[in-house]
């Protein structure tokens, strides 16, 4: 069954497109990237855009764009929410329910890094530049940016990254840089978790850039979290990624927030995907880890 939010965002996508710009202008920015509780809580939802569909066993579940709407729209209006981060489509979705006043939002740069594909670690971008998220009034912009020591791709990424990186930082917009060493496995790429190889992923992703007074990491949650966040004075945020013991995940997300570079939680499909299916739930729950 269609939506009536999804019958919205389609009437006005065919019959008044300049409608997406105009939700924009008038967006209540917010006031600040934190809280009331003085660490940003951003709900992410770019995995579609890099053919990352599945959770859990669903290998379909983002792609029933009504149904991700309708889950992001309930995590958007939990307390201590205080952003999201998507690509351009699903961005101005939420703009045109109008969901988006008073959240910080950041755009999705690069996801040509399809998943799965032999040209994965070649993620070029895109999706959004500077130049956009600037225009429409946004905070700024995500990167992913995957390390192979054995690929050389790897050189373009990290290039492309300190682009962005500096095209960011000349707007006074916050470059949100996702790093990873990964390596190429069985014909896939894996993202090296251990602690030693998150820290080098740290110590690279903090150099990039000609400026970095407006970059902030975003970071997995691994073993040793106080050396990770300890490998540079950057503002991180931590990701959630898919997540399968949630009481562990909630236990580890807490400890590292009691580091001081920790600022926050950028998470996705584990909130709005929870077990149970109670996202309202799983939302507060992180919520009262800040």
């Amino acid at each position: 069954m269609v939506s009536e939010k999804l019958s919205r965002i389609v009437s006005a996508r065919v019959n008044d497109p300049a409608a997406v710009a105009a939700a924009a202008a008038r967006r209540v920015k917010a006031a600040s990237l934190l809280g009331e509780h003085g660490r940003a809580m951003i709900i992410a939802a770019d995995h579609p855009a890099r053919g990352a569909n599945g959770v859990g066993g669903d290998p379909n579940a983002m792609a029933d764009r009504s149904e991700l709407l309708e889950r992001m729209c309930v995590a958007l209006e939990r307390p201590g929410v205080t952003g999201v981060l998507g690509t351009a489509d699903i961005l101005e979705d939420l703009l045109l329910l109008g969901v988006l006043d008073g959240k910080s939002v950041f755009g999705s740069m690069n996801r040509a890094g399809l998943a799965g594909s032999v040209f994965e670690i070649d993620d070029r971008f895109t999706g959004y530049d500077a130049a956009t998220i600037a225009a429409m009034g946004f905070d700024g912009g995500k990167t992913l940016t995957r390390i192979a020591l054995g690929d050389p791709a790897t050189p373009s990424v990290l290039e492309n990254t300190a682009r962005a990186v500096n095209e960011l930082n000349d707007r006074r917009l916050v470059a949100m840089v996702e790093p990873f060493i990964s390596v190429w496995q069985d014909g896939k790429i894996r993202n090296d978790l251990s602690t030693d190889a998150v820290v080098k992923s740290v110590t690279i992703a903090s150099g990039l850039g000609r400026r970095t007074a407006y970059t902030w990491l975003k970071l997995p949650v691994v073993e040793g979290m106080e050396r990770v966040l300890s490998a540079s004075t950057l503002p991180a945020l931590l990701l959630g990624g898919e997540v399968t013991d949630p009481a562990a995940a909630f236990a580890s997300w807490g400890k590292a927030l009691r580091q001081p570079t920790a600022q926050g939680l950028v998470v996705g499909r584990s909130l709005l995907y929870p077990a149970g299916g109670d996202v309202a739930g799983a939302v507060d729950k992180a919520v009262s880890l800040l």
